[in-house]
C-alpha cells in the first residue's frame, strides 16, 4: 500500500510541471558541466577532451525529456528564453563587436569565416537537391522549415536557430529531429577540429601556410584582453541591464508596430505584396530578432561598447547557454532512429562546408587556426568558437569571440536566405 502511494505521488509530480523547478534543474546541469569541464581532474580532462562541453549542455537536458522527468510541451521556458534571453543575448553579443579589430586580424581570418558562412548557406540547398534526386519524399513538404533551424545554428548558433524556428514554425517533432541533426553532426565535426589542434603544425605544412602570424596575433589579443577588462561596479551592472532590457523592450515595441502593418498590407494587396507573408516579413518575432541584432551593431559604435570590459560578452554567452539547455530539453533523442534520413542531409551539408573550407585554405594558404575558428564561428557561434580558439592558446579565445559575434550578426540574414533557397529546391515544398 505504501509503495502504491509513493508511486501515485511520483506520477503526480512527474513530469515536472513547475517551470521554476525545471529551470533550476537546467541551471544545475549547466553549472555541473562548466564546473567539471574546467576541473583539473585527469579523468574529467580526458573525458572532455573527446566529449565537447557544448554537446553535454545539449545532451544532459535532453535526458530529462527522454526519461519523462519533464514535458517540454507543457513548459513555457522556451517562450521566455526565446523572447527575452535571445534578443538580450543578441544585443550583448553584437554590442561587443569590434569591426576594426576583426579587420586587424588579417584578410585570411575574415576570408575563412565568410567561406564557412557561404558553405552553410549554399550547402543546405545543395544537400536538399542531392537527396531529392534519389529520395524526394525525405526533403519534401515542410522539411525545409526544419532545415532552416539547422542553418541558423550553423551560421550563428543557438540564438539564430531559435529565430528560424519562430519565424518559419516547423512542427515540434520536426524541430526535435533537426536539433538532433544539428547537435550530433556539428559536434562530430567539432571532435575532428579539436583533434586537429594537436596536429596544427603538420596541417599548416600541408597548406604551406605561414603560421608566424598566429604568434603575433596571440600577443596582440592578449594585450587587447588585458586592456579592456575592469572591475565592474554595481552602477555598471545596473546601467548594462538598463541598456539590454530597455533595448529588448524597444525591439518588442517596434516588432509589435511593424508586423501588424505589414500583415495588413499583405492581406489587403495579395497580388502585389503577397511576398511579405511568404517571406515571413509579417512575423513579429522576425522583426524582434532583426531589430535586436541591428541595435547591438549600432551600439557597438558608441561608448556602450565599453561595457564589454565588465563582462557583456560573458553575460550574453550565459543567456545563450540557457537557451541551449532549453533547446536541449526539447531535443528528442529517439529522432536519431526515427529520422535517419535527415542525418544524411546533415552529413552532406557539413561535408560541403568542410570541403569548401579546405579548398579555400589551400588556395590562400591559411593557417589551420583560421580554418578551425572560422568554421566554429559559424557552426556553434560564441558558444564554440572561443573553445576552439582557446585550444590553441587561452589568449586567442577572444579571436573566436570576435568572429563568432560577427556570425551572430549575419546568422539571421544568412539562415533566412538559405531557408528560401532550400524551399525553392525542395520537391512539393509547403509554406
Amino acid at each position: 500500500m505504501l509503495f502504491s502511494d509513493i508511486q501515485n505521488q511520483l506520477n503526480a509530480i512527474f513530469p515536472l510541471k513547475n517551470d521554476a523547478v525545471v529551470f533550476g534543474l537546467l541551471m544545475v546541469i549547466l553549472g555541473l558541466v562548466f564546473y567539471t569541464s574546467s576541473s583539473q581532474n585527469p579523468k574529467l580532462r580526458a573525458f572532455y577532451k573527446y566529449v565537447p562541453m557544448l554537446l553535454m549542455c545539449y545532451f544532459l537536458p535532453s535526458l530529462l525529456t527522454l526519461f519523462h522527468l519533464v514535458d517540454p510541451e507543457e513548459s513555457k521556458l522556451y517562450f521566455v528564453a526565446s523572447r527575452y534571453f535571445l534578443p538580450a543575448s543578441l544585443i550583448l553579443l553584437t554590442l561587443s563587436i569590434d569591426l576594426q579589430g576583426i579587420l586587424r586580424l588579417g584578410p585570411k581570418a575574415v576570408v575563412m569565416f565568410f567561406t564557412g558562412t557561404i558553405g552553410v548557406v549554399l550547402g543546405g540547398p545543395i544537400a536538399v537537391f542531392i537527396v531529392a534526386m534519389f529520395n524526394p519524399d525525405l526533403v519534401s513538404g515542410e522539411t525545409w522549415k526544419g532545415l532552416s533551424t539547422v542553418a541558423g545554428s550553423w551560421i550563428g548558433g543557438g540564438a539564430n536557430q531559435a529565430a528560424m524556428k519562430s519565424i518559419f514554425g516547423p512542427t515540434d517533432s520536426l524541430f526535435s529531429a533537426m536539433v538532433a541533426v544539428d547537435v550530433l553532426v556539428a559536434e562530430f565535426w567539432m571532435i575532428f577540429l579539436l583533434i586537429g589542434v594537436g596536429k596544427a603544425k603538420s596541417i599548416d605544412r600541408f597548406f604551406k601556410a605561414d603560421s608566424s602570424s598566429i604568434t603575433e596575433l596571440q600577443e596582440k589579443m592578449q594585450k587587447y584582453s588585458e586592456g579592456s577588462q575592469r572591475i565592474a561596479s554595481t552602477t555598471d551592472w545596473v546601467v548594462l541591464c538598463g541598456i539590454i532590457f530597455g533595448g529588448v523592450g524597444g525591439c518588442h515595441l517596434l516588432a509589435d508596430l511593424v508586423a501588424p502593418i505589414l500583415k495588413e498590407i499583405s492581406t489587403s494587396y495579395p497580388d502585389r505584396f503577397g511576398f511579405i507573408s511568404k517571406m515571413s516579413l509579417d512575423s513579429s518575432f522576425f522583426w524582434l530578432i532583426i531589430s535586436s541584432t541591428t541595435l547591438g551593431l549600432m551600439l557597438s559604435f558608441t561608448k556602450a561598447r565599453s561595457y564589454e570590459g565588465v563582462g557583456a560578452m560573458k553575460l550574453g554567452t550565459l543567456f545563450i547557454f540557457i537557451l541551449v539547455a532549453v533547446i536541449g530539453m526539447n531535443m528528442n533523442l529517439r529522432a536519431v532512429w526515427e529520422y535517419p534520413g535527415y542525418f544524411l542531409v546533415g552529413l552532406i551539408w557539413m561535408a560541403f562546408h568542410v570541403g569548401l573550407l579546405f579548398i579555400v585554405a589551400l588556395i590562400i594558404r591559411a593557417p589551420y587556426f583560421f580554418l578551425a575558428v572560422g568554421s566554429k564561428a559559424n557552426i556553434g557561434g560564441a558558444a564554440s568558437a572561443p573553445v576552439v580558439a582557446g585550444a590553441f592558446h587561452p589568449s586567442l579565445a577572444p579571436v573566436g569571440v570576435l568572429l563568432a559575434t560577427l556570425g551572430y550578426a549575419l546568422g539571421t540574414y544568412g539562415a533566412y536566405l538559405a531557408a528560401l533557397m532550400m524551399k525553392a529546391v525542395a520537391p512539393d515544398a509547403v509554406d
